[in-house]
C-alpha cells in the first residue's frame, strides 16, 4: 500500500511538471501541436568527448533546374571526366551556377608550392607502424603546402593531424579495421566513432576480406553497413584489397559497397603484397558506375603511373610518393616512403 501511495505521489509530481513544460511551449512540435512523445534519438560517443546523434542531419536543400533532368536517374549523362557538365571541377562554375546545383559553401585552397592539377586528387599517406610525430608534423605541412585532398594517418594519430591542418582546407583521412579487415562489424563501427570524434573527416575502412572470399556476403554488407551507420555523413571509403580477389570477388565487393551507401571503393592496403593495376581501377569504375569515387592506392610512386590511374577511372590516389607524383620527380631513394 505504502509503495502504491510513493507511485501516485510520483506520477502526480510527474504530471505537474509535464504541464509546466506545455504551457511554456517547451513540448510542442513545429506544427504547434502537442508532442509529448518524441522520436527516439540514437546516441553515441568518442573518446574525445563529442557527441554524435541522428538529430544532427538538417534537410538537404533540393537542386534547382540546373539537376531536375537527372533526377530520375543520376548516372544519365555523366562520363565521370573533368570534360563533363556535371562532373567538373567547380572552378570551372561561376558562383551562381553552384548554387543552382545546391552548394552553400565553397573551400578553396591555394598551394604555396608548384604542384600538378593531381594534387587535388591525392591522400597524402603516412601508416607506417614505427611512424613519428614529427614525421606526421611534416606530412601536414607538406599537405598545407600542395593543396592535398587529404592526409591519411593511423587513427592516433587524427586528433594532432586535425589540430595541425585546421582551416587549411585539407582533410583529415584515417583507416578502420587495418590492416586486415578481420575485427567484427562492432569494433569497426567503434572505432570509426572514435575517429570522427577526433576529428577525422574520412574513413577508409578495410572490408572482410575472410567473409568475402567464403561466400558469406550477408556478413560482408553488414560489416560495412555498421561502419556506414558510424560515419554519420563523414567520405567512407571501402578498402577492397584487390591483390587477394578474383575478378567476381572484386565484382561483389564494389557491388556490396555501392549498396551500404559508401562514397568510395578502394583498391588496396598496401601492406598484403599486392597494390593498385589500371585493370582492377578499370573493373571497379565500370562496376559502381560514374557517380561513386573509385581510389586507387598501394605502388604508385611516378606522375606516369597516377595519371595511368585516373584515365582509368580514379577519382583520389592513395601514396605516400605524393610529392614525387605532382611536381613529377623521382622519389627520393627510388621509392614511395614505405609500403603505402
Amino acid at each position: 500500500m505504502e509503495a502504491a501511495v510513493r507511485e501516485d505521489e510520483l506520477r502526480r509530481v510527474v504530471d505537474a511538471v509535464v504541464r509546466v513544460l506545455a504551457d511554456k511551449g517547451l513540448l510542442k512540435g513545429d506544427c504547434g501541436c502537442e508532442t509529448p512523445q518524441k522520436k527516439a534519438v540514437s546516441v553515441t560517443t568518442g573518446t574525445a568527448g563529442k557527441v554524435f546523434s541522428d538529430a544532427w542531419r538538417a534537410p538537404r536543400p533540393e537542386p534547382k533546374a540546373a539537376l531536375a533532368a537527372h533526377k530520375e536517374d543520376d548516372d544519365d549523362g555523366h562520363t565521370g571526366s573533368e570534360n563533363c557538365p556535371h562532373c567538373a571541377h567547380v572552378s570551372s562554375h561561376s558562383p551562381a551556377q553552384l548554387s543552382d546545383l545546391g552548394v552553400d559553401r565553397i573551400g578553396v585552397c591555394h598551394p604555396t608550392k608548384n604542384c600538378s592539377q593531381i594534387a587535388r586528387t591525392v591522400d597524402h599517406t603516412l601508416l607506417k607502424p614505427n611512424a613519428t610525430q614529427e614525421e606526421v608534423g611534416k606530412l601536414c605541412e607538406e599537405a598545407r603546402q600542395y593543396c592535398f585532398a587529404s592526409v591519411c594517418v593511423n587513427p592516433s594519430y587524427v586528433a594532432l593531424s586535425a589540430r595541425l591542418l585546421k582551416g587549411s582546407g585539407v582533410k583529415v583521412c584515417t583507416v578502420i579495421g587495418f590492416p586486415l579487415g578481420s575485427t567484427t562489424p562492432t569494433v569497426k563501427a567503434i572505432e570509426a566513432r572514435d575517429a570522427i570524434a577526433n576529428g577525422a573527416d574520412e574513413i577508409d575502412m578495410v572490408i572482410n576480406i575472410g567473409a568475402l572470399k567464403s561466400g558469406n556476403d550477408p556478413l560482408a554488407l553488414s560489416d560495412i553497413q555498421a561502419v556506414r551507420e558510424a560515419t554519420r555523413g563523414r567520405v567512407l571509403k571501402v578498402i577492397l584489397e584487390t591483390s587477394l580477389l578474383t575478378n567476381d570477388e572484386k565484382v561483389r565487393a564494389c557491388l556490396m559497397s555501392k549498396q551500404a551507401g559508401a562514397d568510395f571503393v578502394k583498391t588496396s592496403t598496401g601492406f598484403s603484397g599486392g597494390g593498385a593495376t589500371v585493370d582492377d581501377v578499370k573493373l571497379m569504375r565500370q562496376t559502381v558506375g560514374p557517380m561513386m569515387g573509385v581510389k586507387a592506392s598501394g605502388g604508385i610512386r611516378d606522375t606516369a603511373t597516377a595519371q595511368a590511374m585516373i584515365s582509368a577511372g580514379a577519382t583520389r590516389l592513395g601514396t605516400s610518393a605524393s610529392i614525387a607524383i605532382v611536381t613529377d620527380q623521382k622519389p627520393a631513394g627510388g621509392k614511395d616512403g614505405g609500403k603505402y
